[in-house]
């Protein structure tokens, strides 16, 4: 790839780098840790990962982390997998999601919303006084630490209050969305054995109410552990013979006793896409994601108790479990709770000017939606709150970088991010300080040695390779939740390059410090040698407005060659014809790369994704190779799982 220094589609002023809490930090630091005082963030990033120890300290210091009882030290084993951070230490999780109630008790920690677009406050007074009252009841319950509590529920207030209550007695949380199917729901809780559920009657999305009593009642057969349900009434029905009402649990004025647990305590269990076999069942540390995140949210977002933080997510995704750490920082979290384009597709913008949303997170996905649908966010709304837009779950294509720099405001902080849920953070993305090129994630985070390498691990700049974190990260999983030998979670991350996390995305490392993200590596498209990710595919076919999504694989075939076809679900009233299939052909050819040009252009009815909205390129490789449906994905996992039906049939009747 190109890298020529293009001019910059954004760039800091002089007064925002002065006032970014990074830079703060980086002075701070240099004060009273040896960190450089001069070379801005690359010097900073620099020695973060050189001074693991020490940028770690630093920044427990930095926000006051309490440590009930001292660590003997910051690493005992940095080896990976198994790195053991600040051994000895006692905390908890949802004691400093909650401090801030003891400043700005009638300030709003929560705003709920939901079709409705009116924003519902809860304050941190009132925040606080739920998750104590709750706690309290959970241990009445039996609830001890250790125990899972697990949540059927949508994106409001009363899972921020189950999450931190669970967190207060050191019991380990764990959630889905509503919109889940029994099926999947019991694929993740069965792995762990919950005591405890909360689940709601049913949910609103896309102006309709959906009714999940009857999922509810099949959840409460098949988890023969559940010692008590708690009913939300969200749909306003009765709760169900034998279930608590969430009312009765939440009315006390009880000041929440936070149980000191150990620094690498669990916290939750998060879910991989499980799109073959059962999902990966990832456990996170209490400590371990209380400081990642608050250096993710405090330094490289930015947030502080004068910033409103909204991104578009549900309960199923870890981005989710991140939004409610924006408590962490004393931020006020927006919680919306409904469709994403409901009732048009400029919905989201109208809630992040509803809720005076400073930072304002979403989909690459869906901006290339509002693009395509001719909003206007900045014409129609008053978004002159809105700091910084942020953008995960795919790469932003260069389009739309272009579209929110001229469609939401010149001097826009655009930060795409990449991370996963595996570490429940970011890798890449956000800088404050730094300026935005078109296409590309600002630079990598602090503490982490993101490296880009070779199949014989050798580094890589400005050419593609794998993408590897040579250093632990604290929230890196503990460990997967049956997996008693670790050898699910070494065979996940570790049997590539010994003892070096691969996460299983192609990444370019610019020579400007820079990040860009390709797509998949394990879906990667590799003609004659030359590797490109899908990403890139999709960004350049899209543009045209008669494809309304695609989905490629490449297929190496018995024989030795290569079979890469191009799948098209096309937008209303298009019709795939030469004319279409020619244009197609030439923007891949002009725009990427001859070699990449697809053998086949395939019309179908739709492309099938994951529940947490990734396409899924591997399973529908393994299909076309022949394997089996049931072996080639996880039917729980996928959204719409007629549509697969469609490559098996092409795999069954292609010559």
């Amino acid at each position: 790839m190109s890298t020529v220094n293009p001019q910059p589609l954004w760039q800091p002023t002089a007064e925002r780098i002065a006032e970014a809490r990074i830079t703060r930090f980086q002075a701070w630091a240099a004060e009273h840790h040896g960190a450089p005082a001069d070379g801005g963030y690359a010097a900073l990033h620099r020695w973060s990962v050189e001074e693991l120890e020490t940028f770690w300290k630093a920044v427990t210091e930095w926000f006051d982390v309490r440590f009930t009882t001292p660590y003997e030290r910051v690493l005992g084993d940095r080896s990976m997998p198994g790195a053991q951070w600040f051994p000895g230490a006692t905390l908890n999780y949802a004691e400093h999601a909650l401090r801030a109630a003891d400043s700005r008790a009638d300030q709003p920690a929560l705003l709920h919303v939901d079709e409705t677009h009116d924003p519902h406050p809860v304050t941190w007074a009132d925040l606080r006084r739920q998750v104590g009252s709750l706690a309290a009841e959970l241990r009445a319950l039996g609830v001890r630490p250790g125990d899972r509590v697990s949540g059927y529920l949508p994106n409001i207030p009363e899972a921020v209050v189950a999450l931190l209550a669970t967190a207060a007695v050191g019991g380990v949380w764990t959630s889905c969305a509503p919109d889940f199917g029994a099926r999947s729901v019991l694929d993740r809780f069965q792995q762990v054995e919950p005591v405890v559920l909360f689940t709601v009657d049913g949910y609103r999305y896309g102006g309709k109410e959906h009714d999940r009593r009857e999922i509810v009642a099949e959840l409460r057969r098949e988890l023969p552990t559940l010692r008590a349900v708690v009913h939300i009434p969200l749909l306003g029905t009765d709760a169900p013979d034998g279930a608590l009402e969430w009312s009765a649990l939440t009315a006390a004025d009880t000041a929440p006793v936070f149980e000191q647990v150990p620094f690498d305590h669990p916290l939750w269990v998060l879910y991989s896409s499980g799109t073959t076999g059962l999902p990966k069942a990832i456990v996170q540390s209490q400590g371990g994601i209380l400081v990642e995140h608050l250096k993710q949210l405090g330094l490289h977002c930015d947030l502080g108790p004068e910033d409103r933080f909204f991104w578009y997510t549900s309960t199923g995704w870890m981005m989710w479990n991140f939004l409610v750490s924006g408590l962490l920082t004393g931020t006020t979290v927006v919680l919306y709770d409904g469709s994403p384009g409901h009732p048009d597709t400029g919905a989201q913008w109208r809630i992040a000017e509803r809720t005076g949303a400073t930072l304002y997170g979403t989909s690459a996905a869906y901006v290339m939606a509002c693009r395509k649908a001719g909003v206007h966010p900045s014409r129609d709304h008053d978004l002159s709150a809105v700091k910084c837009v942020a953008t995960t779950g795919s790469p932003l294509p260069p389009d739309g970088f272009r579209w929110l720099h001229d469609e939401v405001r010149h001097d826009l902080w655009i930060a795409s991010v990449s991370g996963g849920t595996d570490v429940c953070s970011c890798f890449a993305g956000a800088v404050p300080t730094l300026p935005v090129h078109i296409g590309e994630l600002q630079a990598p985070c602090l503490g982490t040695d993101l490296q880009s390498w070779d199949p014989s691990g050798e580094p890589l700049t400005d050419e593609v390779g794998e993408l590897v974190v040579t250093n632990p990260m604290p929230s890196m999983p503990i460990h997967f939740w049956n997996d008693p030998d670790g050898s699910r979670y070494h065979d996940s991350y570790f049997d590539t390059y010994p003892g070096v996390w691969r996460h299983g995305d192609w990444i370019t490392l610019t020579s400007r410090g820079s990040v860009v993200i390709h797509g998949r590596s394990d879906s990667t498209l590799n003609r004659q040698g030359v590797r490109m990710g899908s990403a890139d595919i999709y960004e350049a076919v899209e543009r045209l407005p008669e494809i309304k999504e695609s989905l490629v694989v490449g297929i190496e075939q018995p024989d030795g060659g290569y079979w890469m076809p191009l799948f098209v679900h096309l937008a209303p009233g298009a019709t795939l014809d030469d004319d279409l299939t020619d244009r197609i052909r030439k923007t891949i050819r002009t725009q990427l790369s001859p070699r990449h040009v697809p053998d086949e252009i395939i019309e179908v009815p739709g492309i099938p994704h994951t529940l947490t909205g990734k396409r899924i390129e591997v399973p529908v490789k393994r299909l076309l190779q022949g394997t089996p449906l049931e072996k080639a994905v996880n039917p729980g996992s996928i959204d719409n799982l007629d549509l697969l039906a469609h490559y098996q049939e092409l795999a069954r009747t292609r010559p």
